[in-house]
């Protein structure tokens, strides 16, 4: 690796770095001062409000590193430009193509370790950080209670809850449909209850509890009769979900990693369910961190061919032209979620264009 490369990959990093840092700490100090009179509200304690807050960096991480890496594109570029050692470097036969190399191989590497952050770090963190935001900022009510749950449990069963309470691990109008297991098109056995309860031995793991439904109704329908039997109580044996499956699947994206989000919405097409929201959801997650490599190829030519830009223009140009590409993807997200866009096309659609448009400005620049 020669010395200039060196030289632009510890200077891209240092102004990253700190444009990261300082981007954690302008988003930890704005929710705080939305927050702190809920903190105050609910008497949380300060440890509380610390956990909240770190479990929170990673998600602000996530939609941060675009920003910084072109705010770290244009600073680096521009103060090369204006200390004439752009024009040094080209003058010694090196092309705008062979200085930008360097930035893209730490923007390579940091869109790799983003794809890490956001497919498994940051789930598991927002997992935590909705827990404390149910448990201590009094949104316990609106996120205990789940309405119209229906998923396929194995090959042959299919769910159906009209609305389950977390807390009390109770589900009520539940409809259980068993089929066939050599021709799904025929019902064997249908359990309808007004309720179902989780029922857990004292001190025994959650995973030797059993479902109980009450008050309802079994028909089976061996041939081309119907037998029907009410009951006041029956166990449900064979129904091997617990109340952490229940919550696991309705967890919403943000906190699921790419295994879990791609298994539920292959869960979520067996039973029959409309998944253009959740495949929009699932393939944003990984374009996202490829708008970062767009920032470098678009920060670096327009720095190059302006030599004036310094650190506050740099910083309004990168928190602007990230706003417009924000912005520009979450208008697309909505025809995707409506079916109007395929999902794959719309969580690419900016990227596509924002690409395009950088590599023309790359075109246009005196190399």
């Amino acid at each position: 690796m020669r010395i200039l490369d060196r030289y632009i990959i510890r200077q891209f990093l240092i102004v990253f770095l700190f444009g990261l840092l300082a981007f954690i700490f302008i988003f930890i100090i704005i929710d705080m001062m939305e927050k702190l009179d809920d903190f105050i509200d609910a008497q949380a304690p300060t440890s509380i409000i610390v956990q909240y807050y770190i479990a929170s960096i990673p998600d602000i991480v996530k939609l941060m590193i675009p920003v910084a890496v072109l705010l770290s594109a244009l600073f680096v570029t521009g103060r090369l430009s204006s200390q004439n050692e752009l024009a040094a470097i080209k003058s010694s036969g090196i092309s705008l193509y062979r200085i930008m190399a360097p930035f893209l191989i730490v923007t390579f590497i940091i869109c790799f370790a983003s794809i890490y952050l956001n497919g498994w770090v940051v789930p598991y963190a927002n997992q935590k950080k909705f827990y404390i935001e149910r448990t201590h900022l009094n949104r316990s009510i609106q996120s205990t209670v789940r309405y119209n749950i229906l998923f396929q449990e194995g090959r042959t069963r299919i769910v159906s809850i009209n609305y389950y309470d977390t807390q009390a691990r109770c589900a009520r109008q539940i409809s259980i449909q068993d089929f066939d297991s050599n021709d799904m098109t025929i019902l064997r056995n249908r359990y309808d209850a007004l309720q179902m309860q989780w029922i857990q031995p004292n001190g025994d793991d959650v995973q030797k509890g059993n479902w109980v439904l009450l008050h309802g109704t079994t028909r089976s329908f061996p041939d081309s009769t119907q037998t029907l039997v009410s009951f006041d109580s029956l166990k449900i044996g064979k129904l091997s979900l617990t109340p952490s499956d229940i919550e696991k699947k309705q967890r919403t994206p943000d906190e699921m990693d790419y295994y879990e989000l791609r298994e539920f919405i292959a869960n979520q097409q067996r039973a029959g369910q409309d998944v253009a929201r959740w495949l929009v959801e699932y393939h944003f997650k990984l374009a996202f961190p490829f708008a970062s490599i767009i920032m470098v190829l678009f920060g670096v030519p327009f720095a190059a061919s302006r030599p004036r830009t310094g650190a506050a223009l740099g910083f309004g140009i990168a928190t602007a032209a990230t706003f417009i590409y924000l912005g520009f993807m979450k208008a697309s997200q909505v025809f995707g979620y409506n079916g109007d866009l395929n999902p794959l096309f719309t969580a690419w659609l900016a990227n596509i264009i924002f690409l395009a448009a950088g590599i023309a400005n790359l075109f246009r620049v005196q190399k």
